[in-house]
This record gives C-alpha cells, structure tokens and sequence, in this order.
C-alpha cells in the first residue's frame, strides 16, 4: 500500500515562498521526482495495482479526467509551476499522450508507491528511484535533440528540481518488513535512507542540477489508515511513526545543510511538511477544516487503489466541502457491499472490476485486490489478515486463490438496523470538510 497526502494550499504557498529564494532568474521547467504525493500519472503504464487513472480521482480536474494523479484534482507540482509562470500541469514522464515538446517546461518521473529504498518499490512493484534516474538521463539526451545542446543544458541548470517520497520507506516497507528490521534499528534505517538521498542528489548534481527542493515527512502517524488501525489507541495518531518522522526530518536537514557546503554552486532546500500538516491536523477549525482524521474516498478509513471507486459509498460528494456521505441512504450503502459479496460467491467479480474501469487493468491483479479487501472486512474479527498480511497478499507474496472469504460483518451489522434507525445513521455520515487533506491511498 502506498502513502499520500494531498497538501493543503497553505503548504504549496509556504513552499513557494522557499522556492523564490533559490530561484533568482526565470524558471525554464518544474522538473519532478518521488511518490504519489507528486506522481502525475506514470503509474498508469506500470503494471502495478496502486493506480488511481478512475473516478473519483481526477473528477474535478480539467474535463473531469482522471489522470492517475493521487487527488481529486490537481497536485503541487501542477500548482507550482503555473505560480512560475509555466504550465498549468507537470505531465508524467511515461504518459503516452506527451512529448517532448511538451516535456521542455516541466516532467514528472515521480511513481506512486515507491521509496529511496529500492525495496519499497518492490512492494507493489512500482518504479524505482534508480528508475526515476535513468528516465531523466533520457529525458536530458531527447531535450538536447529538441532544442539543442546549449539551450539544453542551461533549462536542465535553471530548472527546479522537486523531491517528495519517504513515508512509504517506513509505513509500506521497514515496520511490514521483517527483511528490513532484522537489518536495522529504525534509527539506522533513517540513516540508511539518508545515504540513499545523498547519492541520488549528487548524481542529479554531476548531471547538471543546481536547484532542489527536498520535502520531509509529514506526521505519518496522523494518516487516516494509521490511525484506523490503531485501535488500543482510540484510533489517535500513531505518536511513534511521528517521532521517526520528526527525526528522519532532522536528518533531512542536516543532510541539506552538508550538501550546500560541499557541492558547489547547488541550492538545496528541505520543505517542511511535517509542522504545517500538524497545525492543520491538531486545530482543524483554525484552516477551514472540519475532519482531518478520515480520507475523503469511501469510509475514509482503509479504501485505496481500485477500492476507491466510483462506486465506492460515502465518497464526498464535493470536493471543496470535503469528506461527506453522498446522497445515499444506509441500504445502499449495505447493497453496495453486498453485491460485491454475492458477485465474489457466484465467481463474477471480474464482471464488478469491468464495470469500474472499462478493461483498463490487470484481471488477475484486480481481483486478487478486491478479494484481500473482502478479507479485510470479515465478520469475524479473528478471520481478517493483519496489515502486514494484507500487504503480502496485494503483492502476491501470500497466494490467496484457495483462501475462504466469509460474509463482511458491515452487512451483518447494517442489516440489523431498523428502519428508524437508517436516518440516524445518515446524520452521523453526513460530515464536511474542505479538499481531500488529507488523502491516505
């Protein structure tokens, strides 16, 4: 599972006003690298079940497309080149629809899912960073036949370079992984993962890069399926994925400090997303917010990927008002669950994931996700897998064809309810709040 967050308008405007520091002359291009927090659509042609090229994503985009960007709409990338002066959106890199010609003012190699450890991307088999790496050198030898070595060489120097990925490393990769722990302290996994942002900064900088701006962690702990999860906890934030982040963003920091003094002529800045994602997420009210603790697909609670779906019940309706129950009474919302409950025992499912997404997918793959999220919500609490299983199943390191799926409780329950009832229910689910800050996929 991958991990993201759509940042606020308040954080995309404190990280320009850092970026105008280190850019004195025109910027030529926005050009972009990491995770889904910026990943415009390149996941689209990887043959990976973290993909996001349906509705409701994309739904108040342009002409209403969804794109495979991570968001209802637009993300910060998109938003920080058209305040440079430059194009309204950063097309992926992998996006058929593009060339280069449009690639000259900006390119997004970014991968929804992946990490600066190459074994998160393996994950859900996503592009890795070393991947990111290659497709820029080539997008470097394309541009220099476009428009001439000269020319060339200096949108490549000019350019802004942003950096934003991390969080999957520790939730998808390091506490689900007991590779990784039985290698490492956490504290020497974030050392681990800083040596691996050093080197792939200064292979940008012997490329030519001159100016980065170098995201941190947000308050990890705070994302909705974390704190869903955290059931001893009352469903709070997880404080001790905050303290990592916390001190892998120190790291960060010093890292960014070392790098400006050692390379010449580089511009490194770290943008802080972890103190302004923290305000929002402790006085919500303070920045328009009513509910921070819920994403705004579905339940808010654990729905990523192909279980976010046009179909999916208690999307929010609008996306400026934020997370709210659509205009959808409790039966249907039951009858939703148990379609795809009675459609999993007659063996049709395939027919459920057709309708979704029009055959833009992998068969086997989809199903096998429909399936662990059948698992997931089993009557029988002692049936359900735990995250780390749930992992393994989606990546189809656990094979679950001959697995038994039992009745999803959430029918039991909603059956159960009397008539009475139902509009109580809906006055319970019918809560707002602006954008889809944050959105945890």
């Amino acid at each position: 599972m991958a991990y993201t967050y759509t940042t606020p308008w308040l954080l995309v405007v404190a990280e320009l006003l850092i970026l105008v520091s280190i850019t004195e002359s025109k910027v030529p291009a926005i050009i972009v690298f990491g995770d889904s927090t910026v990943d415009a659509g390149n996941n689209n042609v990887v043959p990976t079940l973290l993909k996001s090229n349906f509705r409701p994503y994309g739904r108040d985009f342009a002409g209403g497309r969804p794109t495979g960007r991570f968001s209802n709409g637009r993300i910060p990338p998109d938003f920080i080149s058209e305040a440079f002066g430059l194009k309204s959106t950063v097309p992926a890199y992998l996006d058929p629809a593009y060339n280069i010609s449009d690639f000259a003012t900006g390119v997004c190699f970014a991968s929804a899912g992946t990490g600066y450890d190459n074994a998160t991307s393996d994950v859900l088999k996503v592009i890795p960073m070393w991947k990111e790496l290659e497709y820029y050198k080539e997008y470097q030898n394309k541009l220099r036949a476009y428009v001439g070595k000269d020319k060339a060489n200096e949108i490549l120097s000019e350019a802004l370079y942003l950096m934003s990925l991390g969080t999957n490393d520790f939730l998808e990769n390091y506490y689900l992984s007991p590779k990784r722990q039985s290698q490492f302290t956490v504290q020497q996994y974030e050392d681990f993962l800083i040596g691996l942002a050093e080197n792939f900064i200064r292979e940008l900088y012997g490329l030519g890069v001159r100016k980065i701006s170098l995201t941190g962690l947000p308050p990890m702990g705070c994302l909705p399926l974390e704190r869903t999860i955290n059931i001893l906890g009352q469903n709070e934030c997880v404080e001790k994925y905050n303290t990592v982040a916390l001190e892998f963003n120190g790291k960060l920091n010093g890292l960014v400090e070392r790098l400006n003094k050692e390379l010449p002529g580089l511009r490194l800045l770290s943008a802080d997303a972890y103190k302004i994602l923290d305000q929002i997420i402790k006085k919500p009210s303070l920045y328009g917010f009513d509910v921070v603790a819920k994403a705004c697909c579905s339940t808010g609670k654990f729905e990523l990927g192909y279980l976010c779906n046009e179909l999916s019940p208690f999307t929010c309706s609008d996306a400026n008002n934020g997370f709210s129950a659509l205009d959808l009474s409790s039966i249907n919302f039951c009858w939703e669950w148990l379609h795809a409950w009675e459609m999993y025992k007659d063996d049709r499912l395939p027919q459920l994931v057709d309708l979704l997404l029009n055959k833009d997918f992998c068969e086997v793959e989809a199903i096998r996700f429909l399936k662990v999220g059948l698992l997931c919500v089993q009557e029988e609490c002692r049936l359900r897998p735990r995250m780390s299983t749930a992992i393994r199943m989606m990546s189809d390191e656990i094979n679950i064809d001959n697995v038994h799926v039992s009745q999803p409780g959430l029918i039991t329950d909603m059956m159960a309810v009397t008539t009475s009832q139902k509009h109580s229910l809906n006055s319970i689910n019918s809560m707002h709040s602006p954008g889809y800050s944050p959105l945890y996929l």
